[in-house]
């Protein structure tokens, strides 16, 4: 029965549905190629091939080069993603059972594609390092925290912010594997996985209401899907921009970082209490 109620939890169903879309074809986004193709509009070839051999902050690219490439990145996914919804929202009420999830995993895809090409843009490592189905749970709790700030979660903020930091202060280009997985972050990665399992509920209900009658449920399922994807890009595109491994010019070396200060939990460790999910509303250019 316990085993049960942990399998039902807010915590565990984000998580599934994390696992999930990251299978799905075509949401794991090839970092190099990803880099040459958003870059190339901007930079010049030498830049492009620093950014992609270390990463475009030691390149040197300016903050506000890489907020244009964020910004194509995130029209190209927001009109995308949006059509999808649209689409999805086309068969009706009696397709209910099929369309949300569906619906739902496709719109966690995006937010991974995304969240992918902000993370490469402002100088984050290689997010999925192998071709495998499987992700790390380094990689797990990286990816919560960035989906905890698109979803406008505080913890996650700081939770972010704090790792960024440390990358930064050891020049380490690989995610800290003790502080996501054991350490002082890995507490508020599980407060903001079951905050948005929570979140992720409602926004099911929301999409299956919308659903319910056909082609007007279209519309308003594309409409809900362009007016929250978009603001929720744009939240954690502002947070990494701001982070000390978007300075042009930091440099990294392959050396992992797993040194945190335990002052962080004081500070944040129940600051999930007063987290709040304000998702509102921007956005082809290529991927």
């Amino acid at each position: 029965m316990n085993q049960g109620k942990v399998s039902e939890s807010p915590e565990s169903r984000f998580s599934a549905v994390l696992v999930g879309a990251a299978r799905l074809p075509g949401v794991r986004i090839h970092r190099e190629a990803y880099l040459r193709r958003a870059l190339a509009r901007y930079c010049s070839e030498d830049e492009i091939r620093r950014a992609i051999e270390e990463t475009p902050a030691a390149a040197g690219i300016p903050v506000d080069v890489l907020d244009k490439a964020a910004n194509d990145s995130i029209r190209y996914e927001t009109a995308k993603v949006s059509a999808l919804s649209a689409a999805a929202g086309l068969p009706g009420f009696f397709a209910l059972p099929a369309t949300v999830p569906a619906d739902m995993a496709q719109y966690f895809g995006h937010m991974l594609r995304i969240a992918q090409k902000l993370a490469y843009l402002y100088s984050w490592p290689d997010l999925f390092s192998d071709d495998g189905d499987d992700v790390d749970d380094a990689t797990m709790g990286v990816l919560t925290l960035f989906f905890g700030v698109m979803f406008g979660t505080q913890s996650a903020n700081a939770a972010v912010g704090k790792v960024a930091e440390m990358m930064a202060k050891e020049v380490a280009r690989k995610l800290p594997q003790k502080a996501l997985t054991k350490g002082v972050i890995y507490p508020i990665v599980k407060k903001v996985a079951a905050y948005i399992g929570v979140q992720m509920t409602k926004q099911t209900f929301a999409k299956s209401v919308s659903k319910a009658i056909p082609v007007v449920g279209a519309a308003v399922s594309g409409g809900l899907t362009f007016a929250t994807y978009r603001p929720m890009a744009k939240r954690l595109k502002k947070h990494l921009s701001d982070s000390e491994l978007a300075k042009p010019g930091h440099r990294v070396v392959v050396v992992e970082a797993e040194v945190v200060h335990e002052s962080f939990v004081a500070e944040h460790a129940e600051s999930h209490a007063s987290d709040g999910a304000a998702v509102t509303a921007e956005g082809p250019r290529s991927s």
